[in-house]
């Protein structure tokens, strides 16, 4: 069982300086699905400002260091080296998780680092995360709530709403994306215990297409956005809530950078094209892209954005970890795949077996029983997209085996 409280990296910080209280100007991020592709807007939008910005995020896809973003750069093996020596020369053997001993890492490094922004996603629910020893944010961000994690977070919407909702500070504004309505009644009675503002889409922030771009409006007015860089409908409501969390920490970024920041935004496994070793072994004409949704809500993106890919077949490789809803994820991407397979690679953490997901399927997915494999066994008589989904750790499999690189 995960132990959801903060006391044991509080005591640590204190002891590392409580590096916590001298970070630049923090915008928190949680939600179920879209906080990392949020985190990744809004770091973009930063570095397009000229400012040099912090980024904590996870899991992780193929390196560790991935986690850790200094003022623009993935920390080096030498440096998170070090300063996991020291935290263990000070902690000296007292109780504390790994997930505690990176979040104390992130702080220290983050404070010995002159920077302008420091953008951190929550790791899981919000409430007792590990990131949220942050007392005052400039803003926070909720993306969009769906079932995932329920035997810590709680068996409904509301309850891991409730968990997400921890992250509201007194007097801080917070901005969230598409949610049901109960949902954001959550939202609405956390904010108002802590007088916080909540920015709700669609109440207080509006982004739809216009033209070949997105106009987004709020408060302050409005603006004329690019396309996202992520691929996906979904990224609109992800795109807009960086745009609303950045105008709402009042930090003095020019509409210029938002607009610059939503088109160049990169965000590896997110609906990314794979352009190596995997998607060579595949006819010229093919599309092979990753995806790392997992969950209810995400099987629904995926499933709508399938459904879009109107000029040629879908064949979907899906690999999930075992605690996830499969039955529900591959709901909504059995009517628009042309085909399923079911792939689990040797070193996928907690990797869910391939008869698991074929009786999740109802018996209509097929055997991979890997990624490779499946994609040698695809039909070739006709042109065809390839997507493979269902997890993180799947995800950062199949980048290693594509020879992708993430910096």
């Amino acid at each position: 069982m995960i132990d959801l409280s903060t006391e044991r990296l509080m005591r640590l910080l204190g002891q590392l300086g409580d590096p916590q209280l001298h970070l630049p100007p923090v915008i928190h991020v949680a939600g179920t699905n879209g906080k990392g592709s949020t985190c990744a807007f809004l770091r973009a939008i930063g570095e397009a400002a000229g400012m040099r910005v912090h980024v904590f995020t996870s899991p992780h896809l193929v390196r560790f260091n991935e986690r850790i973003r200094i003022a623009g750069r993935l920390v080096d093996d030498d440096t998170l080296e070090a300063m996991f020596h020291e935290i263990e020369r000070i902690n000296d053997g007292a109780p504390i998780t790994v997930f505690e001993v990176l979040m104390a890492a992130a702080f220290t490094l983050y404070v010995r680092t002159p920077a302008d922004l420091c953008v951190l996603e929550v790791g899981l629910g919000g409430r007792h995360d590990a990131t949220n020893v942050i007392a005052r944010p400039a803003a926070c961000a909720i993306a969009s709530i769906s079932l995932d994690h329920r035997e810590l977070l709680g068996p409904t919407l509301e309850r891991i709403a409730g968990e997400k909702a921890g992250i509201i500070k007194p007097g801080v504004p917070v901005a969230t994306g598409a949610q049901p309505g109960s949902v954001l009644d959550v939202f609405y009675a956390e904010a108002a215990l802590h007088g916080a503002t909540l920015l709700a889409r669609d109440l207080a922030w509006t982004i739809g297409n216009e033209g070949a771009g997105l106009r987004f409006c709020d408060a302050t007015g409005e603006l004329a956005l690019p396309p996202p860089s992520l691929p996906g409908a979904f990224q609109i409501d992800n795109a807009g809530l960086a745009a609303a969390a950045i105008r709402a920490a009042a930090l003095g970024i020019p509409d210029a950078a938002i607009a610059a920041g939503i088109g160049t935004a990169i965000w590896p496994a997110r609906m990314q094209r794979l352009r190596g070793r995997l998607a060579a072994s595949l006819p010229a004409d093919w599309e092979l892209w990753l995806d790392g949704g997992h969950n209810p809500g995400g099987g629904v993106a995926l499933a709508g954005h399938i459904a879009g890919w109107t000029d040629a077949p879908t064949y979907v490789l899906v690999g999930m970890k075992q605690s996830k809803d499969t039955r529900e994820f591959l709901r909504p991407l059995l009517p628009v795949a042309a085909g399923l397979w079911a792939v689990s690679e040797p070193l996928q953490h907690s990797a869910l077996p391939v008869e698991a997901i074929v009786a999740a399927s109802g018996g209509v997915a097929q055997v991979g029983p890997t990624i490779a494999e499946a994609l040698a066994r695809l039909p070739r008589d006709r042109r065809a997209r390839v997507l493979i989904c269902g997890s993180l750790y799947l995800a950062g499999e199949a980048l290693q085996l594509d020879g992708s690189n993430i910096e």
